[in-house]
């Protein structure tokens, strides 16, 4: 069901579930969400450490960062409607015991660490704003601009994108080069009218 909220959030696939990572992958895009880009890395302890900062001070929060740095992780962002409640959703209760008994198809119910209910194998932004923070801890040098739905979206395609496509399918008519696919690439490369200007 659309609901016109196109949303980006943070899915993260932990270390007791990496070697699963190819059937949550599999999981993610089957339940419609675009994959924005990935990242593997291991966390030391200071970055796990100021990830989950918002929990220091709790009596779990030490083997939380043990947990988050036992291993590597690897992190996506999702973007779909309503992204964050959508990935939420598909995890499943936090703990593993309630995901086995409340959403047992879930991927914490699936995947979780039977033994350990805060074993959960995956994690997701829980807000916007924690999605927004947790997007730029892991891809601190990725730009992303606001997603446009509705009439931001619309008329950001009439007046930036239709007529630089009409241009370049214009003069792919004009040239009609060998490999069309190639040569329409290399085109909006160089007349992207949002290219950086690099003349200083």
């Amino acid at each position: 069901m659309a609901t016109d909220k196109i949303q980006r959030t943070l899915a993260l696939i932990k270390p007791d579930a990496i070697d699963k990572s190819p059937e949550i992958e599999k999981i993610i895009l089957e339940e419609g969400f675009t994959v924005v880009d990935r990242r593997r890395v291991r966390l030391t302890r200071a970055e796990a450490e100021e990830f989950y900062g918002e929990h220091r001070g709790k009596s779990f929060y030490n083997s939380l960062v043990d947990y988050i740095t036992s291993g590597e992780v690897l992190a996506f962002i999702l973007a779909g409607d309503d992204a964050i409640n959508h990935w939420r959703r598909v995890l499943g209760p936090t703990q593993v015991s309630r995901a086995r008994h409340e959403a047992p198809g879930s991927i914490r119910a699936r995947f979780g660490n039977s033994n350990n209910d805060f074993h959960n194998a995956a994690h997701g932004s829980d807000s916007v704003n924690s999605a927004q923070r947790e997007i730029r801890f892991f891809f601190p040098d990725l730009t992303l601009e606001p997603v446009l739905t509705g009439e931001g979206a619309k008329e950001y395609l009439s007046h930036a994108v239709s007529p630089t496509l009409v241009r370049a399918l214009t003069e792919l008519c004009k040239v009609r080069p060998e490999d069309p696919i190639v040569w329409l690439a290399d085109w909006l490369l160089v007349n992207n009218p949002n290219k950086p200007n690099t003349d200083m």
